[in-house]
């Protein structure tokens, strides 16, 4: 079975007309809610360990620093990846069911948002670390799974620039963004399921007081409309591309 090509990609969608209003909106929300973090939000409940305990080759003690902002921020930006994530598998699936290259697309310009957002996660996570535990790196159950999932995305990235026919292509990346959605729920889940994980868990450990909630909100919201701005950006500049060159190919023949 081949890729189906048939008809010249579309020039636009009805999305991309919310695009610049979400891009803006998106940018403000983040940007209150960063505000809001320094002046208007308490403490991260949790963040800190309660009592000293040894992480790596450092006595970690209890201590509020300011660099517990980074929870504003790292949270979200790791949901919107698990989000970006969860797309890219569905358009994945939705290839290999169609074999529809503008599901490939979809998926394409999906994982490519999701690695953004995937390293954004791992830098905010590294600060936290060597922060309030006093590493850069510790095989932490969480650290560990999710740097097995940046490292499956990077993967879905090599294998495209390896494989030269579009229809392996394809192939093997939408196996590789449902793998990739595999390995969501365990991120997610291992602190659960491990409870000796150092990794807090903040609905677990009594939840987030009112000030807290109200601005992991508002920077959620905010990078999920960011994301969504990106994403229509990078699936309609691809769109364009393929336009361009089917017309070329009708051209020629």
């Amino acid at each position: 079975m081949s890729v189906r090509k048939g008809k010249v990609p579309e020039a636009g969608q009805w999305p991309d007309k919310v695009l610049p209003p979400a891009l803006a909106v998106g940018a403000v929300l983040t940007t209150v809610g960063f505000l809001m973090a320094f002046l208007y939000a308490s403490p991260v409940n949790g963040a800190a360990l309660s009592t000293p305990e040894l992480v790596g080759d450092i006595m970690v003690t209890n201590q509020q620093l300011l660099s517990q902002k980074i929870f504003y921020f790292h949270m979200p930006v790791a949901i919107v990846s698990f989000v970006a994530l969860a797309f890219a598998a569905y358009y994945g699936i939705r290839f290999l069911m169609t074999r529809e290259a503008r599901f490939d697309t979809c998926s394409r310009a999906a994982m490519e948002i999701a690695l953004l957002f995937v390293v954004f996660t791992m830098v905010t996570g590294d600060l936290w670390t060597r922060f309030e535990w006093g590493v850069w790196w510790t095989w932490e159950p969480r650290l560990t799974t999710y740097l097995i999932l940046m490292l499956i995305v990077i993967a879905y990235f090599v294998m495209r620039n390896a494989v030269d026919d579009p229809e392996r292509r394809a192939t093997y990346a939408g196996v590789i963004s449902i793998i990739a959605l595999v390995d969501v729920p365990i991120c997610f889940m291992i602190t659960r399921l491990i409870p000796s994980s150092i990794h807090p868990v903040i609905t677990r450990e009594g939840g987030m007081a009112p000030d807290m909630a109200m601005t992991v909100a508002l920077i959620m919201v905010g990078m999920m409309l960011v994301a969504f701005a990106l994403y229509r950006l990078r699936f309609r500049q691809l769109r364009l591309s393929e336009r361009m060159q089917a017309l070329k190919d009708q051209l020629e023949d």
